[in-house]
């Protein structure tokens, strides 16, 4: 029998000056199990909410509480934030009718009782992180992308704009509320990424469809250095852009990510096969943005990996997929 996982990878704890109690909702998902980790390490106190307890124990061991419903919180607790990641992944079934209800009910239930939640704690958490992504965008071509844009009647924008105002409804009991939104999340532990990798270790370059549809990416380090910055300074609020500020066209990133292997083969995948066989969950792979990280830019945050080449350079390296 296997080790949990909080004893095959030891945790550096430090003492910080001025601790915070983080609540976060997906803790066990890519993302919220590396902002744990990040927030442990760096001192503060977090609680996990999740639907498996055991799971989420063998991954944090005793150092995080987990707990499997916000009514464990009593009312007199403090919070100071919470950052909220919870919902089912978009690009892992087709847009059925009952895929598109499951993917709504997903963000919004946890998010009207993370309301509530902050409705009747006594000391209201400092701000709200809530996740969202740029599909609040919808398809734009090759249109350059600031928070200031609109979002589109389509489903993947419909999606992400019902979440963010959920989470906006924070803002009546004076919660300071920063709606991410997330581009392709690059890291070695889930996304994308690993998806990608075998083919590229083949010496295969997978074109989809054209190739010059936008992919707007993130390094998962500067992601999570953007969620703290957004934590601390108390001038950031609203939609903001998680994306590199050189997004590149999606031909570009296959090149890119084969070239960490050396010489490679290209193979276009036809839009049309993509469109048939998904539908409209198609227009993820096909129909891009180029969104750019005003806000965040514009506020002196610093960005570790804004180029591709060096993002997957040090990804690659990583040996710790929990790591990364």
């Amino acid at each position: 029998m296997s080790r949990p996982e909080w004893q095959r990878v030891p945790r550096r704890v430090v003492r910080s000056d001025a601790p915070a109690i983080v609540l976060v909702t997906g803790a066990t998902g890519f993302i919220g199990r590396r902002l744990c980790r990040r927030l442990l390490a760096d001192g503060h106190s977090v609680v996990a909410l999740t639907r498996n307890g055991q799971r989420a124990r063998d991954v944090f061991g005793s150092m995080v509480r987990v707990i499997t419903s916000l009514d464990e919180i009593l009312s007199g607790e403090r919070i100071d934030v919470i950052v909220n990641l919870a919902g089912a992944p978009i690009i892992a079934q087709p847009w059925t009718p009952a895929r598109r209800a499951e993917l709504l009910d997903s963000r919004l239930s946890v998010t009207n009782r993370i309301t509530d939640l902050i409705a009747r704690l006594e000391h209201k958490p400092d701000v709200l992180i809530n996740a969202s992504a740029i599909g609040y965008y919808g398809v734009r071509g090759d249109e350059e992308i600031t928070e200031a844009a609109r979002g589109q009647p389509i489903f993947q924008s419909h999606l992400c704009q019902a979440w963010e105002l959920a989470a906006q409804a924070a803002e009546r009991y004076d919660v300071r509320v920063c709606r991410l939104r997330f581009g392709i999340v690059l890291g070695m532990s889930g996304g994308m990424l690993p998806k990608l990798i075998p083919s590229a270790r083949m010496r295969l370059r997978v074109v989809l469809g054209t190739g010059q549809q936008w992919q707007s990416w993130i390094h998962i380090d500067d992601l999570l250095d953007l969620l703290w910055f957004c934590i601390k300074q108390e001038d950031m609020s609203g939609g903001i852009n998680a994306t590199s500020p050189q997004p590149v066209r999606q031909q570009k990133f296959a090149e890119t990510l084969s070239a960490q292997f050396g010489w490679s083969i290209p193979v276009r995948v036809p839009a049309g096969i993509l469109r048939a066989t998904i539908g409209e969950m198609s227009q993820l792979l096909l129909e891009g943005q180029k969104v750019l990280p005003t806000k965040a830019l514009s506020a002196g945050f610093a960005f570790r990996y804004p180029e591709l080449n060096a993002a997957l350079a040090d990804l690659l390296r990583t040996k710790d997929p929990v790591k990364a």
